[in-house]
């Protein structure tokens, strides 16, 4: 493995004045710069980021956490951050904290060990435990939060109520996710407000949580406990394909029996058959703003939109019925 006293040799320069090129510190002649850069790639060398990172404080390393990366919204979510960030010279570390608050202080203390330059995060809790490093929240935002990237829950909320009242929506549950995760209650206020303005009766399904693993048995439970619904506002694109399966998986017909609305337009939603209507929101340029906003704290400019709210929309496919005339 080839080390910088191995550049210094080939270049004909010291130590220093290899370790300050490569650091962008202190002066470097045109000339020895040169030299430096050329002993680089003949020698194929990369520093040692661990090592530079605890010399300046800080690395070209930047820390996102997700709650779910096997929920595909997420995935979206981090492409932006990875796209951007990558734009600007840094790398990615990526917390999967999957909903467990251990983990979560795990993955925020491997981030301070590592001397990362900024933390994103989509995790509500996380913002508590990283008051020392530059941060962006991400997606799941209360209005305390200094910085923040997310979108239009509350338009959402009463897009998703829209399409159903407008398609004979007969009886209607809204399926809420986690009390705790702030944006479920916002979309749930958006979506009662359109069906109380409607005067439409409706029922409320609690979920545990908005993951993968929890969404075929909400499916059952929904049809267990209200087995007359005609129109299902669902949490999330994974709960509204799991509600749609067991529907079918019971033989009733979609749309004509139930029609379902999702929320996320993940990019299975176009996939399933019947396809799912649902509530698009950028998941990628949620990721790609915030982490714009995070290179700018880092590199020290004013940044003229700290709170940045990207509108939703409602996406139509075969869940919905034909809109009432």
């Amino acid at each position: 493995m080839k080390t910088i006293k191995d550049v210094a040799h080939l270049a004909g320069v010291s130590v220093a004045t290899v370790s300050r090129a490569l650091n962008k510190s202190g002066y470097v002649s045109e000339k020895s710069s040169q030299k430096v850069e050329a002993a680089i790639k003949e020698l194929d060398f990369y520093p040692n980021e661990v090592a530079r990172s605890l010399f300046q404080k800080k690395s070209k390393l930047i820390g996102l956490l997700l709650p779910d990366i096997s929920n595909p919204f997420f995935p979206l979510v981090a492409k932006g951050v990875e796209d951007k960030i990558n734009e600007m010279g840094y790398n990615l570390i990526l917390g999967n904290v999957q909903e467990n608050r251990s983990k979560e202080t795990e993955y925020i203390r491997a981030f301070a060990q590592n001397n990362v330059a900024g933390v994103l995060s989509a995790v509500e809790s996380s913002s508590n435990d990283l008051k020392n490093m530059p941060f962006v929240m991400l997606d799941r935002v209360t209005s305390d939060k200094e910085y923040s990237v997310h979108s239009d829950d509350y338009q959402g909320g009463m897009l998703a109520a829209t399409a159903v009242s407008e398609r004979s929506p007969g009886q209607v549950v809204v399926m809420v996710g986690p009390r705790s995760i702030s944006n479920s209650l916002v979309r749930l206020a958006g979506s009662v407000k359109v069906l109380e303005e409607n005067q439409l009766s409706y029922q409320l399904f609690e979920t545990e949580s908005f993951q993968f693993d929890s969404a075929q048995k909400a499916a059952y439970q929904l049809f267990e406990t209200f087995p007359d619904v005609a129109s299902i506002i669902a949490s999330n694109d994974i709960h509204a394909l799991s509600v749609m399966r067991e529907a079918i998986r019971r033989g009733l017909t979609i749309p004509t029996d139930v029609q379902v609305v999702g929320y996320d337009d993940n990019p299975y939603s176009k996939l399933m058959y019947p396809s799912l209507s649902t509530i698009a929101q950028p998941a990628y340029q949620i990721g790609y703003k915030g982490a714009e906003i995070l290179c700018n704290r880092i590199a020290g400019l004013k940044i003229k939109e700290k709170n940045i709210q990207l509108p939703v929309e409602l996406a139509i496919r075969e869940s919905l019925r034909k809109k009432e005339k």
